[in-house]
């Protein structure tokens, strides 16, 4: 008999007790709580990491694995539906083309953005103490436009996803090459962190959960090897972003446990996780990703609610912008779409291959790129490039640069709005708090809010304040009506939130709403960066520069060593928080966090109010 057999055996035996001593409890008129403050799991044993699996849900990538994993399975997070009915309208998600892209201010933002970017650039001197010498796109242009490209094979070899055989679906890399033409809709169940529910096609709530369900099914069983039948013998740590909708995440679990059918599980941030997969007990963590970045300060794993941001921009944005500068310097391959996926892989290679943030690297230099798809001869270009390897990964610095127009370009954590499964929340401890009590909470919080901030360190546009809902300023005094002082307080957020903060300046406010000094000086010297969103040649030392020469004067005196660590242990940062999930695995303070499937059945969400290692 198996560990988690024997645990499922035990748990029957002990569900059978509790039910008679609960039994006894009303004969005597005993009130029991709302939910157990623990349910004791026995731990005779300890439980196995290869039982346990590991879940990154990314905005682009799936990473999956048993804790015992050195590395995770990684697929693209897309699934392909055939069509239920002949005749239907295709439907196909978005890659690198986003939501206010195409407003009348968006290309004077573009343009705007790269003249920020080139003044940083040329402000900059070289190691040699000699300033660069711009390259401007004519001087690419006129040799691009002569390329024609060469035929390396009249077959690229590679083929479209066979679907002679009408799959209902198709998950990851055979998802990505589907023909086009075929009766297939294209979704991402993710997007930029967050469950991706729109108007169209398989955006409702029901169906993205429906796919997640069918992609992460279908990597345990084709990559892990692992019958959907055994589920009930493992266990899953799922990590969610730091910045996160409880509904969703609610909805997620529930899924996991209800639907996929594992006997427990641990929710924990991405953010903690990666202090853990790096070995660090205090960092700022930058996670830069393809759609989104985010940053917290985590703290003995725990991260500062005030401390979160999330940034609506990520690699993607990088790539598309790539692509901008590259069409303004003659790219030899002219039918290049955003609309096509292989062509959206295609510029997401060139970016990583060619793109880097070393300012010594000047001048034009030429490159070379295949490229490779079915049904097409495999064609060799050659292309000359300047400053636009710099420039567009320079956009994380200068969002302006990305041409993004109305859009919500910063996330901050808000409070719960509450729950009908969980009555017994902070509003309801705030609401049976007494009269004093509550006014006292009042002023104190108005107090905060006016007072909290230092006046020389301002980032955001006049009158916007810092970010975080305990940080949140304005120039109105302290008799000013609490409703109307709240009022103001959600004015200042939305005009906060509708401005998208450089990387550098995302990451100096994120310190700063720190509450003590001494915190800010840990993270000052601590900063990890994350995710694969920074993976050029040259971001450490570049960003190094940037943090030092934009930190307030006074912490320059009190920071000792400034750093900033890209790559822990010399590991993939894409990888970091999965491990650090592998890692809180074999924690042995991992035990009393787990919920298992009777009591979310039971309990519901309450449970992640009482077992979560965060404030829920």
């Amino acid at each position: 008999m198996t560990q988690a057999e024997k645990e499922q055996d035990n748990g029957k035996e002990k569900d059978k007790d509790r039910e008679k001593e609960k039994e006894k409890e009303q004969q005597r008129g005993v009130k029991r709580p709302i939910a157990p403050p623990a349910i004791a799991e026995p731990l005779q044993e300890q439980i196995q990491s290869n039982f346990i699996i590991v879940i990154h849900p990314g905005s682009r990538t799936l990473r999956i694995g048993r804790a015992t994993d050195t590395l995770p399975v990684m697929v693209p997070h897309v699934i392909a539906r055939r069509h239920k009915q002949s005749g239907q309208s295709r439907y196909e998600d978005t890659w690198l083309l986003r939501e206010g892209l195409n407003k009348p201010e968006s290309n004077e933002q573009r343009q705007n953005g790269l003249k920020m970017v080139d003044q940083a650039i040329w402000s900059k001197k070289m190691s040699n103490g000699v300033r660069r010498t711009p390259v401007s796109a004519e001087q690419a242009r006129a040799y691009n436009c002569q390329i024609r490209p060469a035929v390396l094979d009249s077959s690229s070899r590679v083929k479209w996803t066979n679907t002679t055989h009408h799959p209902p679906y198709l998950v990851g890399e055979e998802a990505l090459h589907v023909n086009p033409s075929d009766c297939y809709n294209i979704h991402w169940p993710i997007v930029r962190g967050q469950l991706n529910l729109h108007s169209g096609p398989g955006g409702s709530l029901t169906a993205v959960l429906a796919d997640l369900e069918t992609i992460w099914t279908n990597v345990l069983q084709k990559h892990l090897d692992i019958p959907l039948k055994d589920l009930k013998y493992y266990r899953c740590i799922l990590l969610v972003p730091d910045i996160y909708n409880r509904q969703h995440i609610k909805e997620v679990v529930n899924m996991l446990l209800l639907n996929m059918g594992f006997s427990a599980i641990i929710v924990h941030q991405e953010s903690v996780c990666a202090t853990f997969g790096s070995g660090l007990s205090s960092a700022c963590v930058v996670d830069v990703g393809d759609q989104k970045t985010s940053l917290c300060c985590v703290e003995d794993g725990v991260s500062h609610r005030n401390s979160r941001l999330c940034l609506s921009y990520g690699g993607s944005d990088v790539t598309r912008t790539f692509f901008w500068l590259l069409q303004r310097a003659g790219f030899p391959y002219r039918d290049c779409q955003l609309s096509s996926r292989l062509d959206c892989q295609l510029l997401q290679h060139l970016k990583e291959t060619f793109c880097h943030l070393n300012q010594d690297i000047s001048g034009l230099q030429d490159h070379e790129f295949q490229t490779r798809f079915p049904e097409a001869p495999a064609l060799l270009y050659q292309v000359r490039l300047g400053d636009e390897k710099l420039q567009a990964p320079m956009g994380l610095f200068y969002p302006t640069t990305f041409g993004v127009v109305g859009q919500k370009m910063t996330s901050l954590q808000y409070r719960s709005q509450g729950d009908p499964e969980d009555p017994h929340n902070e509003h309801y401890l705030l609401a049976t708090q007494s009269k004093q009590d509550q006014v006292t909470h009042s002023h104190r919080e108005m107090h905060t809010l006016i007072h909290a901030r230092k006046p020389h360190f301002f980032y955001l546009p006049r009158g916007c304040g810092s970010g975080s809902g305990e940080c949140l300023m304005g120039t109105g005094e302290v008799e000013e009506p609490l409703s109307a002082h709240l009022s103001r307080k959600t004015a200042i957020m939305s005009q906060f939130e509708s401005k998208a903060l450089g990387l550098d300046k995302a990451i100096l406010h994120s310190i700063d709403c720190c509450a003590s000094d001494e915190t800010k000086r840990k993270m000052y010297s601590s900063i990890l960066v994350v995710g694969g969103g920074l993976m050029f040649h040259g971001a450490q030392e570049f960003l190094l520069h940037r943090i030092i020469n934009k930190m307030p004067p006074s912490f320059r005196r009190l920071v000792d060593n400034v750093e900033v660590i890209t790559r822990p242990k010399d590991m993939d940062p894409r990888l970091i928080s999965w491990k650090g999930g592998a890692v809180l695995a074999c924690l042995d303070t991992t035990q009393e966090m787990w919920i298992h499937q009777r009591e979310w059945q039971r309990f519901g969400v309450r449970m992640l109010r009482e077992r979560a290692a965060f404030v829920w």
